[in-house]
């Protein structure tokens, strides 16, 4: 037999590769995948009994009939919606799911998508201690029937923060129920947490089976995230709490008043769509108030979006409903959860801090933070060898400066304090990574993407955290110096830290490019170094090493502020029960405030300059502010409905949002632009140079019957701004009032311009962020 020639050899790999790629799109045609599936309600034969028999009657028409499909005995269908949205989730092929798209009573079709979590002192930050608050806010009036539905990675129910002491019983009207599993049963319900489920179908469809030996199949929660966000939002008070020693004080939630419902949509390998969606639509029929979602995929168009879908119908029932924007910053138009009937939250600083110093071999201080606290302790007396793998005139980073798994030569660190770059792998795992080489401590640098904000880390090793522009200059110093040598000490909690707010360097940023005419995000409220409850099956490093177990953590992320502000809305709820979403987010916005502690414009930790509303949006939340915010904007489900009118929508798309209240477009609204939103962004295009836009308003007064309010706005270099009339007066409760705004062009910038509206009546100040946005030829 003749050997194999070079060409031959060559042309029979080919042959193989075409034939794989062949075989491979052959499995990807038929290998199902989740699909959500959303059905017209009131398209329903009447020879069907049920919405489930019909949407079983629709799959079973549109499966491939082939020897296997008629063999195979499992279940396609693994959910039905039929509250905030109204349809199904079915395992389908693609072709399948193309010939379902065309049957009629489909309205459309969704591929299952992955969500990502977006991972005290705060209720004193905000005004909202009993001594220092209203009697509005003691704990006495406190105990009022407002749930708060929690979408997360469930609850650990233990946690004295869900302590039921004193509460009354759980009304009537509450629908939801207590799911039993691995570790959780009927009793781990109390009048605190009324409600537990899960939701795994779409997850398992993804992934497999979940293995119920090293994951809870329950609403207990084995991973933190969920028990951190829902004490955060209606949490009990707990005396004494504290992490490892750090933030000692009472820990209480926004609303401790308030009922929680979790809802378990979160598993090891992530969160999907379908599971979501189910949660949502459950939640609204269990009877929720107030949606809390600490949850972002990427964006897309309102129609495609099913998280977008599901709380549209959710804001139709009355539900309120909190996102986090997004850990993504400081990158421009990073932000997630966009839609106008959600509320976006971006997150922020708090005047305390965990300061830790790095003392260098020259005498020089450097001042980081950090929450370690353990058994190997360096001494403050002597000092350690300093090493930097990388190279600070390299653009490219060095795998070893990033501290990456596998990167590090024991030989090189053991003994010494390793510095580490920021970066690609969580901060806690590059001091595992440290720790594991032999190095005795590590100093955590940030980037230009974290700038001088610090987040603090629960390490297991001794670790401090400190900014860019010192760190530069501490890796200078090891790289010139032959005998560079360090020691890092811990302090304790320090308070009255000064300026603060700042928006947090990692908050996901506006504009909004989905619809620049809607400003995101709404607000910032406190999303850095938040102490809360624990999960008791995780170390407070999240890590598996980490055999350390604490009653609470700190942790920072939009995930952390969102829950703030679900906390902050249910409040307003309880004291303003006719109030809607949309007025309970009107209040939240016009009460925000745009400057700090210092008496200075918000600042943007990520470039230390002032940050501006695509940063914080409205501002910063000011709850005692918002339970009397004098007037309000508010917008009914057909103003939302009219706004997406104006988004050159298909027939069939807007119907993804009409088929269940039977809305037609009315075209109310002249422009996006006109939706009464508490926030104003003029686009001005890029086709006349010089143009006059107008954008209308119309506030509800909900402060005294007879109010008087005045305008006063910020002038712009670009356009000339006029308001009519600049006089409100209100004769009664409830009286609507309307207003336009004129912007007229007369010099257009380069770059975007922000400002702001108030109407003042001598008691409020009711405030409007303005953007203005000139767009010039590509």
């Amino acid at each position: 037999m003749r050997p194999i020639t070079p060409s031959e050899k060559m042309s029979l790999i080919v042959t193989i590769f075409l034939l794989l790629c062949i075989l491979s799109s052959a499995n990807a045609e038929f290998a199902k995948k989740t699909y959500i599936i959303q059905m017209d309600k009131y398209a329903k034969p009447d020879t069907f009994s049920s919405h489930i028999e019909w949407y079983t009657s629709k799959v079973k028409s549109i499966l491939s009939i082939s020897v296997e499909a008629e063999m195979e005995k499992e279940e396609r269908i693994i959910y039905t919606y039929q509250t905030a949205f109204h349809g199904m989730a079915a395992k389908l092929s693609r072709e399948e799911a193309e010939r379902l798209e065309a049957e009629e009573g489909v309205v459309a079709i969704f591929p299952d998508t992955k969500y990502q979590l977006h991972t005290t002192r705060s209720p004193t930050f905000l005004g909202l201690e009993p001594a220092q608050s209203t009697k509005v806010w003691s704990e006495t009036l406190a105990n009022y029937d407002v749930t708060v539905g929690v979408l997360d990675t469930g609850i650990w129910p233990e946690s004295e923060s869900f302590n039921d002491t004193g509460m009354r019983s759980v009304p009537s009207h509450w629908k939801g129920a207590c799911e039993t599993g691995r570790g959780f049963a009927k009793y781990h319900c109390n009048k605190k947490i009324v409600g537990a489920r899960m939701f795994y179908h779409g997850y398992e469809a993804a992934t497999g089976k979940i293995d119920e030996k090293t994951e809870y199949k329950s609403p207990r929660d084995q991973d933190g995230h969920g028990t951190h966000t829902a004490a955060t939002v209606a949490g009990s008070p707990v005396h004494g709490a504290n992490l490892l020693g750090y933030a000692y004080g009472t820990a209480r939630g926004m609303a401790p008043g308030a009922r929680i419902a979790a809802y378990k949509v979160c598993w090891t390998g992530g969160c999907f769509s379908s599971d979501i969606l189910s949660a949502v639509d459950r939640a609204v029929a269990d009877g929720v108030d107030v949606l809390s979602i600490s949850l972002g995929g990427g964006v897309s168009s309102y129609y495609r979006d099913s998280l977008s879908v599901a709380a549209f119908g959710a804001m139709e029932k009355g539900v309120l409903v909190s996102c986090s924007a997004g850990n993504a910053g400081p990158d421009p138009a990073s932000l997630t959860n966009v839609s106008p009937w959600i509320t976006t939250v971006g997150a922020s600083t708090m005047d305390r801090d965990f300061p830790a110093e790095v003392s260098l071999g020259t005498g020089r201080k450097i001042t980081g933070t950090s929450l370690y606290k353990g058994r190997s302790v360096l001494s403050v007396k002597k000092q350690y060898p300093l090493v930097y793998m990388g190279n600070i005139n390299s653009s490219i980073p060095d795998p070893r400066s990033l501290c990456l798994e596998g990167t590090l030569d024991r030989r090189m660190v053991s003994g010494k304090i390793v510095i580490c770059d920021r970066g690609i792998s969580p901060r806690v795992q590059k001091g595992q990574v440290v720790k594991n080489a032999g190095g005795v401590g590590m100093i955590l640098i940030n980037t230009a993407a974290n700038g001088e904000e610090l987040v603090a880390d629960c390490h297991l090793l001794p670790a401090v955290a400190v900014g860019e522009k010192e760190g530069k200059e501490l890796k200078h110093y090891v790289l010139t110096s032959k005998k560079a040598t360090a020691t890092l000490g811990f302090m304790a909690t320090r308070l009255g830290v000064r300026p603060s707010p700042v928006v947090a360097a990692f908050s996901s940023r506006g504009p909004n490019f989905l619809t620049l005419e809607i400003l995101k995000p709404d607000v910032v409220a406190p999303g850095v170094n938040i102490l809360a409850a624990w999960s008791g099956a995780i170390g407070p490093s999240s890590l598996p090493t980490d055999h350390r177990r604490v009653k609470f953590n700190i942790l920072s992320g939009t995930s952390m502020s969102c829950p703030h502000v679900s906390g902050i809305a249910a409040l307003l709820k309880a004291r303003h029960p006719e109030w809607s979403p949309a007025a309970i987010k009107s209040a939240l916005m016009t009460t925000a405030y745009v400057h700090d502690n210092t008496i200075k414009p918000l600042r943007d930790a990520s470039s230390a300059d002032a940050s501006t509303p695509y940063d914080h949006g409205a501002g910063h939340i000011n709850p005692n502010r918002a339970l009397d915010p004098g007037l309000v904007y508010d917008i009914q489900p057909q103003d939302y409905f009219e706004f997406l009118c104006t988004q050159k929508l298909t027939p069939s798309e807007l119907g993804v949002f009409a088929k269940y209240s039977n809305r037609t477009c009315r075209h109310s609204l002249a422009s996006p632009g006109d939706l009464n939103y508490p926030a104003i962004s003029v686009v001005f295009s890029q086709i006349n140079s010089s143009s006059v836009l107008t954008v209308h308003r119309t506030a509800t007064n909900v402060g005294p019957a007879v109010s008087k309010y005045h305008v006063v706005v910020s002038p712009f270099k670009g356009a000339s701004v006029k308001v009519e009339p600049e006089t409100l007066s209100f004769t009664k409760k409830y009286q609507k009032l309307s207003y336009k705004v004129t912007f007229t062009t007369q010099s257009r910038q380069t770059e975007p311009e922000f400002g702001g509206l108030v109407w003042k009546d001598g008691v409020h100040k009711v405030r409007s962020p303005i953007v203005l946005t000139y767009l010039t030829p590509i």
